[in-house]
């Protein structure tokens, strides 16, 4: 078995920077006036600056596709002959434009200039990303390929905008009651936004510079245990089945609302850190491995709410991490769901702070129906 490298992460964000206070002019007014919620929702994530791949006024800009095709062409930056030499590329999201074809094939469509390549699409939400990084470190560790591209991106913001939303579901006081009702469709509309990012996967590592080698990746879904928390074009009956949007006629799809991205708010606070960390202390467990040993920890967090919350379960299960040793850049990129990771690597990398030897985990979570992705690096 190979070796496996991460030797480049490179990124792409649509357009230029979103203020907190320029939102509801890319997203718009609800029923034409200011959300109640927003304020609340925010000062509770954490979130200062994000990208829409959209204009003022809420048009778009580009597609799910040709942003994840633009982040793999920054890792070569756009050299022509070195996109010729990609032999696999691994696309996921959880916002493809369309249901077919794939993500991924049309991520390849984007990039003319590659050659006749095999192509893959994991679908799923937050782990997506990770799933095919998961997919091209596993082609590269046996040997059936040299190089190849993993994606994680996401184009959610065309789904959040005011046309989407008759009218704002909860009141504001509720969310001061209960924050984890800020989790539910309209709020959903503050904590979400765009781009792509894109890892180079090969088994030899850079001759000059850092390279981050892949020591393991371990994934784990609770969905044999828990019903959906997160969903979309579909919707939940009484008895917590998901009933899909082709199960619909026209009008109860309007009705329902059944395209657009609702969740469990009751199911996410009961489960979302417990499972995915007592299921991070087996794994560490089964490798022999110490968070002790770690000088860096990128956890995916949708929102600084839950970061106290995973300080404490941490701690609770014997794993505390310094908080010093933590690395996020939510507050200024957004929750860009399967990218965040990427985005977070991409920049950490580009920090000019790593050193050979340190070790990094990666903890990507997933609230669909609870899934987890943790990762361990070493620079090298």
């Amino acid at each position: 078995m190979k070796e496996v490298y991460i030797n480049k992460a490179a990124v792409f964000l649509p357009n230029k920077v979103v203020e907190n206070n320029e939102m509801e002019e890319y997203l718009g007014y609800v029923n034409g006036k200011p959300s109640r919620s927003k304020a609340i929702v925010l000062r509770r994530n954490g979130i200062k600056k994000r990208y829409y791949a959209l204009k003022k006024g809420g048009k778009s800009t580009h597609t799910n596709a040709e942003m994840t095709a633009l982040a793999v062409k920054n890792l070569f930056n756009n050299d022509e002959a070195a996109l010729k030499t990609i032999d696999l590329l691994c696309c996921g999201t959880s916002t493809p434009d369309q249901t077919m074809p794939s993500h991924g094939v049309m991520v390849h469509g984007y990039l003319p200039e590659t050659r006749n390549i095999e192509v893959v699409s994991p679908s799923g939400v937050c782990c997506s990303g990770m799933h095919a990084l998961k997919y091209a470190y596993m082609s590269i560790k046996i040997g059936d390929k040299k190089r190849a591209i993993s994606t994680g991106s996401e184009r959610i913001a065309s789904m959040m905008t005011r046309d989407k939303f008759d009218e704002e579901i909860l009141f504001a006081e509720k969310i001061e009651e209960n924050p984890y009702l800020a989790f539910s469709k309209d709020f959903l509309r503050w904590m979400l936004s765009d781009g792509a990012g894109a890892f180079l996967v090969e088994s030899e590592k850079n001759k000059s510079g850092l390279s981050l080698r892949v020591d393991w990746i371990e994934g784990c879904s609770y969905a044999n245990e828990v019903e959906a928390c997160m969903y979309a074009a579909a919707d939940k009956n009484d008895s917590g089945e998901l009933i899909s949007y082709k199960d619909y006629d026209a009008k109860g799809l309007i009705n329902a609302s059944v395209m657009s991205i609702k969740q469990d708010v009751k199911l996410l606070s009961k489960n979302i850190l417990r499972l995915g960390f007592d299921h991070l202390q087996r794994i560490l467990k089964e490798k022999n491995k110490n968070v002790d040993e770690l000088s860096y920890f990128l956890p995916h967090i949708s929102s600084f709410f839950f970061e106290k919350p995973i300080e404490e379960i941490l701690k609770e299960n014997g794993m505390e991490i310094p908080k010093e040793k933590w690395f996020t850049n939510l507050a200024t990129k957004g929750n860009v769901g399967a990218g965040s990771i990427y985005l977070m690597v991409e920049e950490l990398m580009n920090s000019g702070t790593l050193k050979k030897g340190d070790q990094i985990l990666l903890a990507v979570p997933e609230s669909a129906r609870f899934s987890y992705v943790f990762t361990w690096l070493t620079v090298c």
